[in-house]
């Protein structure tokens, strides 16, 4: 390494930082004043721990479809493995900067509340009150057949019990859906409902399953009563984001993008942030909070 390289490399962080300065005081006066609604994906869960699924670096995976769940005994008890030994790695997470600085600017009402594609539920353990977990949360089980909810813990103990061998799983790789890679599932046990025996599968939309209806209608609610959209830490490749994004679009609303990498919704943007999550909402949580 020359002699010059720390000096330059110092000089170019200290750049950064100020552009990145910049860039949020020109946010937060755009903001200031205005109900803003936000959209968050992946990208706000990575500081937990919680990989991205498009993010640098991040392993080529094929989701569980709900088509596949439905139809595939083996791909079941293999996404049931993967889905508890991923929902240990879940629990274990914590809110990072990024979930407490958007709960704190839901408390100083500059947000009127947080849209997640998330299903970590980290939003709500770091203080946000109005949460609309838009592809669901992780810590509830429905039976499909008769509709009974679970708790994810009882299911879990339950899956424990009858699948020792899940106790002494170490080496795991979790996923932003709660999954994780598994490939021995043989006489594998996956629970049943017990209230009517039918099949079991987490609160959360697989591909292939459309977001509930109820879900959109309080995530549109939530853009329609908005005078500005901030979308953190998603890419808008899934579909439901890219709907609400058009839905400001179509008001003229303004609208941030704070993402690393490339985003659907870069186009449409008023302001693209192209920094990390948890700094920027935190810049913006000391401005405007």
């Amino acid at each position: 390494m020359s002699t010059e390289t720390l000096p330059n490399a110092a000089a170019a962080a200290t750049a950064a930082h100020a552009a990145l300065e910049s860039a949020l005081d020109a946010v937060a006066a755009l903001l200031r004043g205005k109900r803003t609604a936000v959209l968050t994906g992946a990208g706000v869960s990575t500081d937990s721990g919680i990989p991205d699924y498009r993010g640098k670096g991040a392993p080529v995976r094929t989701p569980m479809n709900f088509q596949t769940f439905v139809g595939d005994e083996r791909a079941r008890k293999r996404y049931w493995a993967g889905s508890h030994l991923g929902w240990r790695r879940f629990r274990e997470a914590e809110p990072n900067l990024g979930h407490r600085s958007l709960a704190r600017l839901e408390q100083s009402g500059a947000i009127s509340g947080v849209i997640t594609q998330n299903v970590d539920g980290l939003h709500t353990r770091a203080g946000s009150r109005h949460v609309v977990d838009l592809h669901g949360s992780m810590d509830l089980v429905v039976c499909l057949d008769c509709g009974q909810a679970f708790g994810r813990d009882s299911i879990a103990a339950r899956l424990e019990a009858s699948n020792p061998a899940l106790l002494v799983q170490e080496s795991v790789r979790s996923a932003p859906d709660g999954d994780a890679e598994v490939t021995d599932v043989d006489g594998f046990t996956v629970p049943g409902c017990t209230v009517c025996g039918g099949m079991l599968k987490p609160n959360v939309v697989f591909f292939g399953e459309l977001v509930p209806t109820v879900k959109f209608t309080e995530a549109t609610a939530l853009v329609s009563g908005a005078e500005a959209l901030v979308i953190a830490g998603s890419s808008l490749f899934v579909n439901s984001g890219i709907r609400l994004l058009e839905q400001a679009r179509r008001r003229k609303l303004p609208i941030v993008v704070i993402n690393r990498g490339e985003t659907k919704g870069d186009g449409r943007a008023l302001i693209k942030l192209e920094a990390g999550t948890s700094e920027s909402l935190a810049g913006l949580a000391v401005r405007l909070g």
